[in-house]
């Protein structure tokens, strides 16, 4: 499929933005339209769980797979999961589907995709791992990454191209994004 001197020049896309922004919706229309094309597309996306009073934590879910599991959720009093703001990480859900599922990616995907790369997301060192392989491989690999990280992953991975959501342009990056992959797909095969 892909060839190992390929991953000097592997693409790498960082969808980022300020929240709310519609960094995620960006990231299932380009998913949407890479499967519409006949690619597979494999890796995670965390959703919010929301409740009466807002939201309560995050879901994580293989895209290839569709098995969902909890990220993380609003701590209780005495619980000694690992913390990110006021939320508990399920270290279980963390390594048996996000990291499993880019795992999977990474042997039976075309394109990688990881919403998102964030704090939460790093704490796990199996999920950690799991994503800087993603990152590393010869595989393209989009991902939504998280405000308070993307300057440090742009720095390990020199060569990712940046996409920052905005209210203008939020609308035409799908099928700028898909575009670019599909270009990208194709040159590589």
């Amino acid at each position: 499929m892909f060839k190992p001197n390929m991953v000097a020049m592997s693409l790498r896309m960082f969808i980022t933005g300020r929240p709310g922004i519609g960094k995620t919706t960006v990231f299932m229309r380009t998913v949407s339209n890479l499967r519409k094309h006949g690619y597979i597309v494999g890796g995670i996306i965390c959703p919010e769980i929301r409740g009466s009073r807002g939201r309560l934590g995050f879901h994580i879910v293989d895209i290839l797979a569709d098995q969902k599991g909890v990220l993380a959720y609003v701590c209780r009093e005495r619980s000694t999961a690992p913390r990110v703001g006021k939320y508990c990480i399920n270290v279980s859900d963390a390594i048996n589907i996000g990291a499993k599922a880019i795992n999977n990616a990474l042997k039976v995907a075309d394109v990688i995709g990881i919403d998102e790369v964030g704090p939460m997301e790093l704490k796990v060192p199996q999920l950690r791992l799991a994503i800087y392989e993603a990152l590393r491989s010869a595989k393209p690999t989009v991902a939504v990454v998280h405000y308070r990280v993307v300057n440090d992953l742009v720095k390990t991975f020199r060569n990712a191209k940046i996409y920052e959501v905005s209210y203008v342009n939020r609308e035409l990056l799908p099928q700028q994004l898909t575009s670019e992959l599909l270009d990208y797909l194709k040159r590589t095969r």
